[in-house]
């Protein structure tokens, strides 16, 4: 049911729902069938000493958007600032982690690398090693006879005295008869 409203210029609904639309949302009724150009003429030409119609800039709409479309943006563009900000902590977390384990794996080697040097230190301190570094600037015992191997003498023969071939334990390769016959006849190698 239509009827006018209370300033009787703007129509209204008869509901509490149509009352709580904005009043440029409200359909406009004819005022009269006869003269319906007459009327909005008269509303469109202000009187000569009246100030010019207040607009409020609040029921303007700004290139579409509504207070509604406004409040989804800013909801919308905070849930990404929420979610950017947690996934950048997220990766700065998985790269303190990496970190962590980088720095642990060098702990661990400088620890190892500590303990090697300490032995070595162990090692250079005993009396054996002092003695045999002795022995390389000619001092030691008096039964000692001090030799030198020359830098251009060549290696040893695989059957020398004291060389793997020749050691206690060793196995030694033997031919069989018949190679030995067919190395005799055709030469080695064939």
């Amino acid at each position: 049911m239509v009827r006018a409203s209370l300033s009787g210029t703007r129509p209204g609904f008869d509901t509490v729902a149509a009352r709580s639309y904005h009043p440029a949302m409200l359909p406009k009724l004819p005022s009269s069938v006869a003269a319906p150009e007459v009327a909005e003429e008269a509303e469109a030409t202000p009187s000569p000493g009246a100030s010019p119609p207040h607009v409020s800039l609040a029921e303007l709409g700004i290139a579409g958007f509504t207070r509604r479309r406004v409040g989804w943006a800013a909801v919308a563009l905070a849930t990404l600032w929420i979610v950017l900000s947690f996934a950048g902590q997220a990766s700065e977390a998985a790269r303190a982690a990496d970190r962590a384990v980088q720095e642990q794996a060098t702990n661990e080697a400088l620890t190892a690398h500590v303990a090697a040097l300490r032995d070595e230190l162990n090692l250079v301190q005993t009396q054996d090693w002092i003695l045999q570094q002795a022995r390389a600037y000619g001092l030691g015992s008096k039964s000692e006879r001090p030799f030198e191997i020359a830098a251009d003498a060549p290696s040893i023969a695989p059957d020398a005295p004291g060389s793997p071939a020749r050691r206690l334990g060793s196995v030694v390769e033997r031919p069989s008869p018949l190679d030995a016959w067919l190395e005799a006849l055709f030469g080695p190698g064939g």
